[in-house]
């Protein structure tokens, strides 16, 4: 995997709904935007600010370019843990699931799923 750049939160936007969409053209984007909706010239700005990262990719149409992810969201989700993992829990999974359950980010289910998935990848490693 390619050496990945952390996004903006207006990157990562523009990112999440074209990963949605697989491609679309700035308007299609647009569309799928919460209101108050961003000028086309923003949203196309940053659209080539991704092109230029290397995030995404286009398809020429005449004039009008439809885009389309060059990085998948799985490879992002994987960039961006690692990143709050090293960044803010030390590169310790135990420190940060101990964080997500002193904030009450996890109830009791979530953390019996959590349980079941560990069970499952000790099994997996006999």
């Amino acid at each position: 995997m390619k050496e990945l750049k952390e996004l903006t939160r207006a990157e990562e936007q523009i990112m999440q709904e074209l990963w949605n969409l697989e491609k679309g053209f700035v308007k299609d984007i647009i569309e799928r935007l919460p209101d108050p909706k961003p000028a086309y010239n923003t949203v196309s700005t940053i659209v080539r600010i991704l092109e230029t990262k290397g995030f995404v990719g286009h398809e020429a149409f005449g004039k009008s370019h439809r885009y389309y992810p060059v990085v998948s969201k799985e490879d992002y989700r994987t960039f961006a843990a690692g990143k709050l993992l090293h960044g803010y829990f030390d590169n310790s999974a135990r420190n940060m699931l101990s964080f997500f359950l002193e904030e009450q980010k996890l109830d009791l289910k979530d953390a019996d799923e959590l349980l079941k998935l560990l069970e499952d990848a000790k099994k997996k490693k006999k």
